[in-house]
């Protein structure tokens, strides 16, 4: 590994984990950084979970140590995405991403739409107890979220966001939510991945570490700027996965 290669590893994994510490997306910047250094698209999505793992737990540690996680909630939804992940990482070694990709475009537009239309949406927490029928929804709302992660795995951080804003969480503790379940649904991807083999354990703790800072310094800087600071971010980070995705439609459909 020579020296420009390790810089490109170390900054874009500081810049995804940054992002990715608040609203999710990360991996639309880390994966194309291990793509641009030569690595297999396999390899870099395994490499890619084994190292936004060491993001994911770091960011979560430190909205728990805030007392922004819930666990009264999402401690219990812990294994739900940890074993959807997996089935959604198995389902990925069958079926292609791309059949997914026009579906997750509409969803991500219906996201940004209803978040700019709702001026005050996730300004405080109004969550109560759900019923059993909307808490069973909640439930496979998250199983599909954690499939998500497993099968393609970009913009789930803004999936959960979302979810967790929907039941009534403001956007500051959505955030530390949906990084607990992010951590849970990573690991499950990343232990597929390295029972298939995918995983370059060098270039993702390399990686990792670099992604430990960047969360750490992410998810801190979300803390003290609060709620407005997150909505904004949330906003950019979708735009931008509509984006990327709708550019990827079009260019597997109608440039190839």
């Amino acid at each position: 590994m020579d020296v420009q290669m390790l810089l490109i590893i170390i900054f874009f994994g500081f810049l995804a984990a940054f992002i990715d510490a608040v609203v999710g997306g990360g991996g639309l910047i880390s994966t194309p950084a291990l793509l641009a250094v030569g690595m297999q698209p396999a390899t870099a999505l395994g490499t890619n979970k084994l190292a936004s793992s060491f993001g994911s737990l770091t960011s979560t540690i430190s909205f728990i140590r805030s007392g922004k996680v819930d666990f009264n909630v999402v401690g219990k939804l812990f294994p739900l995405s940890f074993a959807a992940s997996i089935i959604g990482a198995v389902t990925a070694t069958v079926l292609p991403p791309e059949l997914l990709k026009p579906m997750i475009i509409i969803m991500l537009s219906v996201v940004l739409i209803y978040t700019l239309v709702k001026k005050d949406w996730g300004s405080v927490t109004t969550y109560k107890k759900l019923s059993p029928v909307r808490a069973f929804f909640f439930c496979m709302i998250l199983v599909l979220i954690g499939f998500y992660d497993g099968f393609i795995g970009g913009g789930t951080g803004s999936f959960l966001l979302f979810a967790l804003l929907f039941v009534g969480f403001d956007f500051l503790r959505a955030a530390g939510n949906a990084k607990f379940l992010n951590f849970a649904s990573n690991i499950g991807a990343l232990f597929l991945f390295m029972y298939m083999g995918k995983v370059d354990y060098t270039v993702g703790l390399i990686m990792g570490i670099a992604m430990i800072a960047g969360s750490y310094v992410g998810s801190q800087f979300a803390l003290k700027k609060g709620v407005a600071y997150v909505k904004l971010l949330f906003i950019i980070v979708t735009v931008l996965l509509i984006g990327k995705n709708a550019w990827d439609y079009i260019v597997t459909h109608f440039l190839n």
